[in-house]
């Protein structure tokens, strides 16, 4: 029995995952996607950033589109998730709960992990748009709002002063014991940033569908909306036990055209060193494809009779 040898493996079926999949199969290519359905993508009430939609579109449509797209060349998205991946020889093989694939490269577009708080209605909160994920994102639709950040010792006031360019009512609270020092402060004061001394312990609903963070000291505040900029981890075990080189937050560092420290095996999206933006993944989905279809034996169209 002959074993299928895809070209292309891509594991994530997110913006980048599926645009590389279109380009791939617009090569001719043999390419499958396997993916979770974690995208947080998916998670998008409204996108108003993303080139070519001037009213915005709903993160679920646009991924509805990018596998509408891709079903015009024949592709499409098989739900699985891969739990292994490993090289014999010149092949990668993967393990998923549907079995075994083989491939001559993987394209990773396996996202990142938020590190969240424990928000009740998270998904609800989330749709209405009371809790947000990403202030390059949307800084721009909460104009003037009461903005609540999150935020951990690893970028302590960053995101408090970059939405302060978005709203004059910023709110800056931290988790734990984690106090800021004398200079983190006056640049909080310089920006009119108010800082709550007491750590936060947890964020609840009100009715309409706005956060209330409650903190330490038995207050209740309310905002419009809320920031939990508490970090993030790349989801990039696959390409870790393969021995690619990652870097802050287990991002994959890759060169140019995307290419991971391990042959043959490429990264695009929020798993990888960069600045985490739909278009950003679209467009490194862009220069990988190409750079894996140039990578590639060549299929020369037969000769007509």
């Amino acid at each position: 029995m002959t074993i299928q040898v895809h070209d292309t493996l891509i594991i994530g079926g997110g913006p980048g995952g599926l645009t590389a999949a279109i380009y791939l199969r617009r090569f001719r290519r043999e390419t499958i996607v396997i993916d979770k359905g974690r995208s947080r993508l998916d998670l998008i009430p409204v996108t108003h950033n993303f080139p070519g939609f001037p009213d915005g579109i709903k993160g679920f449509q646009l991924l509805d589109n990018l596998r509408c797209q891709l079903g015009n060349y024949g592709g499409e998205v098989t739900e699985g998730e891969v739990t292994a991946l490993r090289k014999e020889g010149d092949l990668f093989v993967a393990e998923y709960d549907g079995g075994q694939l083989r491939a001559r490269t993987v394209l990773l577009a396996t996202g990142i992990a938020d590190a969240g708080l424990p928000i009740e209605n998270w998904r609800e909160a989330v749709a209405a748009g009371a809790v947000r994920l990403c202030p390059v994102c949307d800084g721009f639709d909460v104009l003037d709002k009461r903005i609540a950040i999150v935020s951990s010792d690893t970028n302590p006031v960053g995101h408090a002063l970059f939405m302060r360019t978005f709203s004059s009512s910023v709110t800056l609270f931290e988790r734990d014991e984690v106090r800021l020092d004398g200079e983190q402060r006056r640049k909080l004061e310089a920006a009119n940033v108010r800082y709550v001394l007491a750590p936060l312990k947890g964020i609840t609903m009100s009715e309409d569908m706005t956060p209330i963070l409650h903190t330490a000291d038995d207050e209740a505040h309310h905002f419009d909306v809320v920031y939990p900029m508490l970090g993030e981890a790349a989801r990039s075990d696959l390409a870790q036990e393969l021995g690619a080189r990652t870097g802050n937050c287990m991002e994959l560092e890759v060169d140019e055209h995307q290419r991971t420290t391990v042959p043959g095996l490429y990264a695009v999206g929020d798993v990888v060193k960069g600045l985490n933006q739909i278009s950003v993944a679209a467009g490194q989905a862009a220069v990988a494809a190409t750079a894996i279809h140039n990578a590639l034996p060549r299929q020369f169209r037969a000769s007509p009779r």
